[in-house]
C-alpha cells in the first residue's frame, strides 16, 4: 500500500518538475567555405556543456551533421568536445551583392525535452578565434540564444541552443565586381551625347552595343548566385540601366529619324538639350535609386 501511495505521489508530482540547466559554451576555430547556392558551410569549434548534475551528452545538430567529435573532458557535470560539421543556413539574397547572411550552429538534445533539460547560452567562454580568416566575406560577429523547438506531430518541445554568425560582403570589392563595369558603360553612353547630329549612326551603335553588353554582363552576375523567386537590389540595378540605354537608343533613332526627313533644325535643337543634359540626370537617377533601395 505505500509503495503504490508512493508511485501516485512520484506520478502527480512528475509534471511540476524543474528542468535541468545545462550551460554551453561554443568557441569558434574555424569556417570552410560559405556556399552561397545552398547556404551550406563547415565549422571547427569547442562545444562545453556544464551542469550541477549529470550532463546529458547525447546532443545532435539541427541543421546539418557532425564530421567529427573529439572527447576532452566527460565528466558527470561537464563535457568538452571538438567538433568539425557540416551545417546549412537559410540564405537571403534579396540585398546581393550587399547582402548580410547569418551562419548557425543549432544543437538539440536527442532524447530530453524541455521540461528535462534547458540550454543556457553561457558567454562568458564563447566567441569566435581572431585568426579565422573568412575569404570574400566580413565577420560581423555572433550571437547566442536558447528557443523552444517544438515538434507539433508528436506534441513535445525541446530546448535548442543557436550560435549565430553574421556574415557580410565586402562592400568595395562588390561594387567593383558588379556595378562598377555598369556605371563605365553608361558613362561612354552619355559621351556619346557630345557627338554632332551628323554622327548619328555611330552614337546609335555605341547605345545598342552597351545594350547588349549590359545584358551579358546580368547574365555573368546572375550565375554567381543561385536562381531565386525575388529580384535582388543587383537585379534591380541592371532594370534600371536597361531602361536608361533603351531611352538613349529612343532618342537617337529619333534624331536619325529627322535627318533622314531633312529636319536638321528640330534634330539640332533636341541634340542642344540633351546634349549636357544627360550629364546631370542620368547621375541623379542612379543616385536617387541608390538612396532609395540600397541605402
Amino acid at each position: 500500500m505505500k509503495f503504490f501511495t508512493l508511485l501516485v505521489l512520484v506520478a502527480l508530482m512528475a509534471p511540476f518538475a524543474v528542468a535541468q540547466d545545462v550551460a554551453v559554451n561554443l568557441y569558434v576555430l574555424n569556417l570552410g567555405k560559405y556556399d552561397v547556392a545552398t547556404g551550406s558551410f563547415s565549422a571547427d569549434f569547442y562545444l562545453s556543456l556544464t551542469c550541477d548534475d549529470e550532463c546529458p551528452g547525447d546532443f545532435e545538430f539541427m541543421n546539418g551533421r557532425a564530421a567529427s567529435i573529439d572527447t576532452i573532458i566527460d565528466e558527470p557535470d561537464e563535457k568538452f568536445y571538438r567538433i568539425v560539421a557540416n551545417l546549412n543556413s537559410p540564405v537571403d539574397l534579396r540585398e546581393f551583392p550587399f547582402d548580410t547572411q547569418s551562419m548557425h550552429i543549432r544543437i538539440e538534445d536527442k532524447t530530453h525535452t524541455s521540461n528535462e533539460v534547458t540550454y543556457v547560452p553561457d558567454t562568458g567562454q564563447s566567441g569566435i578565434d581572431d585568426s579565422i580568416a573568412f575569404t570574400g566575406w566580413n565577420i560581423d560577429g555572433w550571437s547566442a540564444e536558447s528557443v523552444a523547438h517544438e515538434y507539433g506531430v508528436y506534441n513535445e518541445t525541446y530546448s535548442q541552443y543557436v550560435f549565430s554568425i553574421a556574415i557580410s560582403r565586402i562592400p568595395l570589392s562588390s561594387f567593383f565586381k558588379t556595378f562598377l563595369p555598369v556605371l563605365f558603360m553608361v558613362l561612354i553612353v552619355m559621351f556619346t551625347f557630345i557627338m554632332d547630329p551628323d554622327k548619328i549612326t555611330t552614337r546609335l551603335t555605341v547605345s545598342t552595343s552597351s545594350l547588349v553588353a549590359s545584358v551579358m554582363f546580368h547574365i555573368s552576375i546572375s550565375n554567381q548566385i543561385p536562381p531565386v523567386g525575388y529580384l535582388t537590389n543587383a537585379d534591380k540595378f541592371m532594370v534600371l540601366t536597361y531602361f536608361l540605354f533603351l531611352l538613349c537608343v529612343a532618342i537617337n533613332v529619333g534624331i536619325l529619324e529627322l535627318l533622314e526627313r531633312k529636319n536638321t533644325e528640330l534634330a539640332e535643337k533636341i541634340h542642344r538639350r540633351t546634349e549636357y543634359l544627360v550629364f546631370f540626370i542620368v547621375p541623379a537617377i542612379y543616385a536617387i535609386f541608390f538612396l532609395l533601395v540600397m541605402w
